[in-house]
């Protein structure tokens, strides 16, 4: 029998204030189950190879608009079959989140670039930026733990991923190492309340404390990361939550320290976003967080995200 999913009453009390009648909508996504999706990984095989065989499997497969490689899988059984095929093992696909593929495709790293991915397990994202560099320039994808850094490294051998360096330090000291980068991801440690549809866990150890504890910790992370930031260069903040402290806030928080930083306007085709908001709980955040990027579970049929583009002029 299937678990009923409860809502903390905080959580749905602070959402109604952003989203007003269009809350129930937002509570119902929430306790859908998610949509499967996956990467095709072109450095391990041809993609419309792979399509074949996958297709030749029974499995129904959409394109998703904002990664030219990411598909929602559907079919009986689906999700007892994605991670138990050969080419699975093989590394041909990832078992990816549709959501999770916007921040390298907003960050677009090429095969001239010098990366940072400073918080980088379970290496997702770091594989997916590596496939668009066609494992050419050099990604540095760090993590803080031992435990999560096995993770890391066993699934870019898994996806055949060659020009990444693995390195562990806590993120918030990174700039400590005076290494300068093209382009960074900043896929913050965060609340997860966006991650729900596939863990309902994930809401029961939520809490308003949760929040500026981890709010506080993003803040230094992302402050890090600007640090790391070569002129010109571009910055990627994501998490896979919704609550404002820890996206526009923390937004606001690195505008105000550093003059230098502007935020560009995100834009993927076939995407469905909201503008950051400019107000949250009493205080007013920078303008300019309205060009961030709100992604509802109800837009897209998706996890709950945030995505923000910055440059340094």
């Amino acid at each position: 029998m299937k678990k009923r999913i409860i809502l903390p009453k905080e959580f749905k009390a602070r959402y109604s204030k952003i989203l007003g009648r269009e809350n129930k909508r937002f509570l119902n996504y929430c306790m859908r189950p998610l949509r499967k999706s996956i990467r095709i990984n072109t450095l391990k095989t041809d993609k419309e190879k792979c399509l074949k065989l996958l297709k030749n499997k029974g499995w129904k497969l959409t394109p998703i608009p904002w990664c030219n490689d990411g598909f929602w899988v559907d079919g009986e059984k689906i999700e007892e079959k994605l991670g138990n095929t050969l080419e699975y093992f093989m590394g041909y696909y990832y078992i990816q989140e549709a959501s999770s593929m916007i921040p390298p495709a907003v960050l677009r790293p090429t095969e001239r670039d010098f990366v940072l991915d400073i918080a980088a397990s379970p290496g997702s994202k770091t594989g997916q930026m590596a496939q668009m560099m066609k494992n050419k320039g050099c990604i540095i994808a760090n993590d803080v733990r031992i435990e999560r850094l096995k993770m890391l490294k066993y699934n870019l051998e898994k996806l055949g991923v060659i020009n990444t360096v693995v390195t562990k330090m806590d993120g918030r000291r990174f700039w400590k190492t005076n290494m300068k980068f093209d382009k960074i991801l900043v896929d913050a440690p965060c609340s997860s309340e966006g991650t729900v549809r596939k863990n309902w866990k994930a809401l029961s150890r939520w809490s308003p404390e949760l929040i500026r504890y981890i709010s506080n910790v993003q803040k230094h992370l992302l402050d890090s990361a600007v640090r790391c930031l070569k002129s010109n260069g571009i910055l990627v903040y994501s998490t896979c939550t919704l609550a404002p402290e820890e996206n526009e806030g923390v937004i606001d928080y690195v505008l105000k320290k550093y003059q230098d930083l502007d935020v560009v306007k995100v834009s993927l085709r076939g995407l469905k976003y909201r503008e950051g908001l400019k107000e949250w709980d009493g205080r007013e955040y920078d303008d300019r967080v309205t060009k961030c990027a709100r992604i509802w579970p109800q837009d897209n049929d998706t996890e709950g995200f945030f995505v923000a583009k910055l440059v340094r002029k």
